[in-house]
């Protein structure tokens, strides 16, 4: 069974930048696109990012847009999202997740919090 691993988060103020890393080891992920997910205290989990299985193509959240950079290591069955500019709203656990995969039911991983803050 796969397992995401993320990792990264932490505290940032605002208009500070942050970058994190999701591995899934032992995953064929090369295969897959992967997307980067978030939940706010008291909302909805929601997609806000992602990239294509060979990471030609990337697409984001209005949220992010302009503020994020997605990418992917396939050699090292990682991948990373890099956010500047970040707001108090951007505060969430943040998760990746092959989008195939959740449709399936495959189970989501510990998650990395990033709390923007002064």
């Amino acid at each position: 069974q796969v397992q995401f691993v993320e990792s990264g988060g932490g505290l940032v103020q605002p208009g500070g930048s942050l970058k994190i890393s999701c591995v899934a080891p032992g995953f064929p992920f090369s295969q897959y696109a992967m997307n980067w997910f978030r939940q706010a205290p008291g909302k909805d989990r929601e997609s806000i990012a992602s990239i294509s299985s060979t990471g030609e193509y990337v697409n984001f959240a209005h949220s992010v847009e302009g503020r994020a950079t997605i990418s992917r290591d396939n050699a090292k069955n990682t991948v990373y999202l890099e956010m500047e500019n970040l707001q108090v709203s951007d505060t969430a656990v943040y998760y990746c997740h092959a989008p195939t995969l959740v449709q399936s039911g495959s189970p989501w991983g510990q998650g990395t919090q990033v709390t923007v803050s002064s």
